[in-house]
């Protein structure tokens, strides 16, 4: 104001206030360019520290913002620190970037969804160590939660670009609120009006588990993410592969991946997605010079953007089914919504195989906890090292098989409409 008034008179201001004035100007671009400097600098380094592959920590002071883009206005949980910290580390850019700078343009992106089971990652890393053009790709780790041995055996990952992600609302990272367990809700087959607690029950009287209902949540968070949220995937049009902790990847695997991808279009026009593995784990494939259409199986499973929007526009079907698997959920419920039959287009011997005893709900440090030190005699033999795949071969559908039938309700474990909610949440977290 002290300004201004003796303009409005028509008289110019003093010069000592045009002095000061500059004053004041010159000293707010100097700071303004200060804290720039800074800024470009903490950017930098947090870059360059993953670039390099560099040791990360979960309180990384180099962690400045988030930039997926998740819409304000969704009413998810109230996080907490460890949640917000680890919200922002999914925006760090994958590592090893001077060791592999670019990647090719047909590249199939792989994503391995992890739980607290170093024992089997341990087992799958090295698989995947030996896969012949793994170098060629970007592999993106998703946890469910944090757990430190886990993240030291991928931040020790060399053979590829890689990118770690962690579901920011795991149950597991929230031990007295939900999504976790609170002291006000109910457990096992508690009423809630004599409780006076909260939370639904599922279909069977069992009030909701934190641990087991964290199977469904992460996987639906980890498929919006990679495909709406994360900015080295969001526009991906490709296929992206899918596997988990306890899946031994053949070395073979990422080639006959490539070819079956590109032979989908004409062989099998009518396949949702490729597989690496028969539906059915107990068997290895038919073994004969063939290829095989049928229904999409949850070992290395592959498909492209144009099915997830498909599943994606299915989420209260996904979101609402009283079904803790997130797998039988989308065989029971959203697979047979598309109108058609979702096959799957796969070759005679399996590229990746499932072993294991231990159940992913069934976790460390638990009274009850599944002990398994996670040896594996998984023998590889030499066609498990060359495409085993044909572009001659023609492809045997597989019309008929065993499935849940309609009028299956699921086998519970998803009753609590808070699990509900949140579900849907994470549909709508990157959309207007």
């Amino acid at each position: 104001m002290s300004v201004s008034a003796p303009m409005a008179s028509g008289k110019k201001p003093p010069v000592r206030v045009g002095i000061l004035g500059r004053f004041i100007l010159i000293s707010v671009v100097l700071i303004s360019l200060l804290l720039l400097s800074i800024s470009l600098n903490r950017t930098n380094s947090a870059s360059s520290s993953y670039a390099t592959g560099s040791d990360e920590n979960i309180h990384d002071e180099h962690i400045v913002s988030v930039s997926l883009h998740r819409q304000h206005n969704i009413n998810l949980p109230k996080q907490n620190e460890v949640s917000e910290m680890l919200e922002k580390r999914n925006d760090l850019p994958p590592r090893n970037l001077d060791l592999y700078p670019s990647l090719p343009k047909d590249h199939v992106v792989i994503v391995l969804y992890v739980h607290n089971r170093p024992q089997y990652l341990k087992v799958v890393v090295e698989s995947l160590s030996h896969v012949e053009g793994i170098n060629e790709t970007l592999l993106i780790v998703s946890h469910d939660g944090y757990f430190e041995e886990m993240n030291k055996i991928v931040e020790a990952i060399r053979f590829c670009q890689v990118k770690q992600i962690f579901a920011p609302y795991s149950p597991h990272i929230f031990p007295d609120s939900f999504p976790g367990v609170s002291s006000q809700d109910c457990k096992d087959k508690d009423d809630a009006n004599e409780k006076k607690c909260v939370g639904n029950p599922d279909q069977y009287g069992n009030h909701r588990s934190p641990k087991i209902v964290s199977l469904k949540h992460h996987w639906w968070w980890m498929m919006n993410t990679v495909w709406d949220g994360l900015k080295e995937t969001k526009q991906h049009l490709g296929h992206i592969l899918f596997i988990e902790e306890d899946h031994f990847i053949f070395p073979n695997a990422y080639r006959n991946l490539q070819l079956l991808i590109k032979l989908k279009p004409n062989k099998c026009s009518s396949c949702y997605a490729v597989n690496l593995a028969p539906w059915d784990v107990k068997t290895r494939g038919e073994g004969i010079e063939s290829l095989f259409a049928e229904r999409m199986g949850n070992i290395g499973y592959s498909f492209n953007r144009t099915v997830w929007k498909k599943i994606h526009n299915k989420a209260e079907k996904f979101c609402y089914f009283d079904e803790y698997n997130w797998d039988i959920t989308m065989w029971s419920q959203v697979y047979p919504s598309f109108g058609s039959p979702v096959y799957s287009l796969r070759g005679p011997t399996s590229s990746a195989i499932h072993f294991g005893k231990c159940g992913l709900h069934q976790g460390q440090g638990d009274n009850n906890a599944c002990i398994d030190n996670g040896s594996v005699n998984v023998e590889v033999q030499n066609d498990d090292r060359v495409v085993s795949i044909s572009p001659h071969w023609d492809v045997f559908f597989y019309d008929k098989q065993a499935g849940y039938k309609a009028g299956f309700q699921g086998w519970g474990g998803w009753g609590d409409a808070r699990d509900h909610q949140l579900c849907l949440n994470f549909a709508s977290m990157y959309h207007q």
